[in-house]
């Protein structure tokens, strides 16, 4: 991984080793039926097609795979989408009541349709009784909705509106007091022309973070109160904002930074920029097997063993040269038999052989987050790494009869794309405007984003080797990201999906789930104990737990537009009908 020059800490993401299973084997194909409902619209969804001048991909990303379903998460099961008559319609299901068509909660302006430049309208819930809307012109609403369980039905009403030129989609909002000052922070994104920009694209992104406060308790007036604006060379994959406004987040492939703050220009300060052109040499080089790892460092010439600073416990290592400033120090990334490790002087190298003590356990990195080594892959073992990801799906039409292998080896090729070498996700200052903490996320591919509890930031779902690891954010704590889940192989599997539109997970991590473009949905379930006895045939030992793939397949022809998860539900959204599967049954 390449290092970047920033005024911020660079941090690391410290996976919880608990949360890994390195015995897990592969999905197996489960034919138990889904209960599916089908209800038919009243009118077809909203759906707006990307122009002729909207042609890149970042275009693409932030309105072309729009997701036009949205999940109100204060109220379980409760969903909305906008149809074509400008009326945001609910779907909410409790499980004593059967499933009914969708209601009308709150109607738009009928001057949208003859708006020459429009987009994708959106909302977001920023409280159990907020909710910010854009009608897809460039008009931002914050409405007063009252409580929007399934048996209320107060007015939704508008508090506020802004005109804000060229349209925009909304990415998150939240709600807080301050000193008995209400606020409302909104996150905006939108694609815009670059004049300066003739040897790329000829557009860039646009983040702004407005920040909507109550100027006056006894009239309910609402002002603008901070207006930020960030530019970046790509769409951004997560932007959230922190509780008290007191912060910002972003994963990108390009790095973002603020150009303008309450209207004015942000002269930009050299010290900051993130420079990830300079390469430099590697302190050390390392390679691993199932059972051993070695590291390769260079040493100054002429040094002895005497002048060797090394140490080494179970979970930590110091490797260095007395009086130089330059060394390893730091916790391993997983545990070694420290006293059958060894290290010797070979031609003014330093060469170190670690003996794993979880055997068949691949290290992603050798000390947590030290990224001055580099790693040097054995072609034998990412052969035989690539022979076992083959079997981590069953294929869903396998015939035992044939000898057809159950995926296509040349989908690996899709499953090694990682992120450029400047993705990183960055925490900003809500004050400063300045990166606080810089990850440089590698091969750490952003997959989808979560939320598991609407009073905290939505959570990152990233690629940690074959698997998915699920990321919260927790601001005020010394590690601001705290893996609390992971979902084994996802990472592979998605990659090999290459019709895959949207990507979830339930709140309570029982299960992630892909959508298809048209019609199929893929259900991964977390292990359960099994209730018969299984065995390996291979290792001939007993199997505890199994971990189930199911698919959906739906009865349309239209293309998904819209996908969320709830605990016990999946709602997919096509033009004209809304689909209710039944995940997770509540005995």
């Amino acid at each position: 991984m390449m290092k970047m020059k920033v005024s911020a800490a660079n941090c690391s993401l410290t996976v919880n080793r608990r949360l890994l299973d390195p015995q897990f084997e592969s999905y197996k194909l489960s034919l138990d039926p889904l209960p599916t409902y089908n209800v038919e619209l009243d009118g077809a969804v909203a759906e707006v097609k990307l122009r002729e001048d909207q042609y890149t991909l970042d275009h693409l990303c932030v309105f072309g795979m729009y997701n036009y379903l949205h999940c109100d998460r204060w109220y379980q099961d409760s969903v909305y989408y906008i149809d074509q008559h400008e009326r945001i319609m609910n779907l909410a299901i409790t499980l004593d009541t059967p499933i009914s068509k969708p209601r009308e909660v709150f109607r738009l302006s009928t001057e949208i349709k003859s708006c020459d430049i429009l987009v994708c309208a959106s909302i977001h819930f920023t409280s159990p009784t907020w909710a910010a809307l854009s009608d897809g012109t460039g008009k931002l609403y914050l409405l007063r909705t009252g409580k929007r369980g399934a048996n209320d039905l107060e007015k939704w009403e508008i508090i506020f509106q802004h005109e804000l030129g060229e349209p925009f989609s909304i990415i998150h909002s939240l709600s807080y007091e301050k000193e008995n000052v209400h606020s409302i922070d909104i996150v905006l994104l939108k694609v815009e022309k670059d004049e300066y920009n003739v040897m790329g694209s000829g557009f860039h992104s646009v983040i702004e973070w407005l920040t909507v406060t109550n100027m006056n308790s006894e009239t309910s007036k609402y002002e603008i109160s901070r207006h930020k604006t960030l530019h970046g060379k790509s769409a951004p994959n997560y932007v959230a904002v922190e509780h008290g406004g007191t912060g910002l987040m972003i994963a990108s492939d390009k790095p973002f930074k603020f150009v303008e703050n309450d209207g004015k220009p942000i002269k930009e300060q050299k010290e900051e920029v993130m420079d990830t052109t300079e390469k430099k040499e590697p302190l050390y080089y390392w390679q691993q097997t199932e059972e051993d790892l070695t590291v390769t460092m260079q040493l100054p010439v002429d040094t002895t063993k005497e002048n060797v600073d090394f140490q080494l416990s179970s979970v930590h290592m110091k490797v260095g040269v007395k009086g130089q400033a330059n060394s390893m120090e730091g916790q391993l990334y997983s545990s070694v038999e420290h006293d059958a490790s060894t290290w010797i002087i070979k031609d003014n190298s330093l060469e170190i052989f670690l003996l794993k003590k979880d055997k068949g356990v691949v290290w992603p990195e050798l000390v947590l987050g030290d990224q001055r080594g580099e790693f040097i892959t054995d072609p034998a073992q990412a052969s035989a790494i690539n022979e076992r990801l083959l079997n981590l799906t069953e294929e869903l039409n396998a015939d035992p009869e044939k000898s057809k292998p159950a995926s296509n080896a040349q989908e690996l090729e899709e499953c090694d794309h990682f992120p450029e070498a400047t993705s990183n996700l960055t925490r900003f200052d809500g004050n400063t405007l300045k990166p606080t903490h810089v990850v440089n996320l590698g091969s750490n591919q952003y997959l989808f984003t979560a939320v598991v509890d609407p009073a905290e930031m939505p959570c990152l779902c990233l690629r940690h080797d074959v698997d998915a690891l699920l990321w919260q954010p927790y601001p005020k704590h010394e590690n601001i990201w705290d893996h609390i889940a992971t979902f084994n192989a996802l990472g592979y599997v998605q990659a090999s999906k290459t019709e895959k539109k949207f990507s979830t997970c339930a709140p309570n991590y029982s299960y992630a789930a892909l959508c298809e473009c048209l019609r199929r949905v893929f259900i991964y379930r977390q292990p359960t104990p099994v209730e018969s006895v299984l065995y390996n045939r291979k290792e001939a030992r007993r199997v505890g737990q199994v971990a189930k793939q199911q698919v959906a397949s739906l009865e349309t022809n239209d293309p998904v537009l819209g996908f969320q998860a709830t605990n016990e539900k999946l709602f997919v959204l096509t033009t004209k009908n809304l689909f209710v599967i039944k995940v997770n049954i509540d005995d």
